[in-house]
Formats: C-alpha cells, structure tokens, sequence
C-alpha cells in the first residue's frame, strides 16, 4: 500500500525524469534555453551530455575543433605613414620606417598593408620633377609590393595654379582627392597612423 510520501516522491521523481528529457531534446535541437536571469540564450548544459550519448563522433569533432582553434590565424596589420614636408630626411625616416616595418612582419610570417601619405609641402616626395627620394621610391615599389604611395589631388591643383603647370607624380603613386581624408578614412578602418 502506497502512502502519501511515497506517492508524492513518485511524482517527484516523474517530474524530475520528464524535465531531464525535454532539456536532453532542447539541447539535441540546437543545444539552447533561455536562462531565467537575464533572458539571455546561451549553451544549454545538458549539451555537454551530448559527447556520452555518441562517444566516437563526439570525440572526433572535438578534436577537430580543437585542432583548428590551434591553427595560428594570419594576421594583417595596417600602417599610415603621413608625409607633408618637403624635407628630405623626413622623406627618407618615413621610407626607413616603411622598410623596417615590412620586414619586420614578413620575418614573423604576417601580412602588412602600409600606405605612404603625402600632401601639402609633403607632395614634393612623390612629385617627379622634385622628389629627392624618386630612385628609392622605384625600387621600393618593385621590391615591397605592400608600401603604396597616394599623393594629394587637392595638393597637386594647388601647386598646378601656384606654379603655372602640370605637376608630374612618380607613376609608382595613386592620386587621391585628399591626403587628409584618406588618413581619416583609413584611420577610422583601423589603421594605425604615424607621423615620422
């Protein structure tokens, strides 16, 4: 004869068994619940008891999972160097920068982006009339495909009205409307800037 306790801990145990089998379901259908906390979704815990129901497949997928977490991630780092004096060591301590950081990142296997900047003063090292670092230039662009140039177009309009003339930029340069605005832009994608 059942008395109530007995009945009652039936009921608990049922309870206990039917709750146990619909988080095992949640879990099976995508591994989430709703915690009553916050109402954030997050992993259920039962997901965990996934790995005992299918032991082999399981073990498989964790490490896979684990074998391609460890797999490094190639990284790309971005650099502005800005140039807007016509001073040729200031040319140059930005080409040095440029190089050093270059090599730096292909000796640690990891890609670079590196742009060089110039506007106002600045355009004469891109300027193929004026450019004291032009040869440098050249072979720098055959050598480190990562180093771009970009001249001012605002600079260049400038200096066309100032002098009477067309002003030449080295070809290995891209023209942009403003030397400003593209730091602005590539600083606001994430690039680190600096002024050598």
């Amino acid at each position: 004869m059942m008395t109530f306790q007995n009945t009652a801990k039936v009921f608990a145990m049922a309870a206990v068994t039917v709750l146990a089998s619909a988080s095992f379901a949640a879990a099976e259908q995508g591994g989430r619940y709703w915690t009553p906390a916050d109402g954030q979704q997050v992993q259920h815990r039962a997901h965990a008891r996934q790995h005992v129901a299918k032991p082999a497949k399981r073990k498989q997928d964790a490490f896979a999972h684990m074998k391609n977490s460890a797999a490094p991630k190639e990284r790309e780092h971005h650099l502005i160097l800005q140039v807007n004096t016509n001073d040729a060591p200031a040319m140059n301590l930005a080409l040095n920068n440029a190089m050093n950081v270059a090599q730096y990142y292909k000796d640690a296997g990891e890609k670079v982006k590196i742009e060089v900047v110039t506007f106002g003063p600045g355009l004469h090292m891109l300027r193929d009339d004026t450019s004291p670092v032009r040869a440098r230039i050249e072979e720098m662009a055959l050598s480190t495909p990562e180093i771009s140039f970009k001249a001012c177009g605002n600079t260049q309009e400038k200096m066309k009205k100032a002098e009477n003339k067309d002003i030449p930029i080295v070809r290995q340069a891209e023209i942009v409307k403003s030397g400003v605005v593209r730091v602005m832009e590539l600083q606001e994608m994430g690039w680190t800037y600096v002024k050598p």
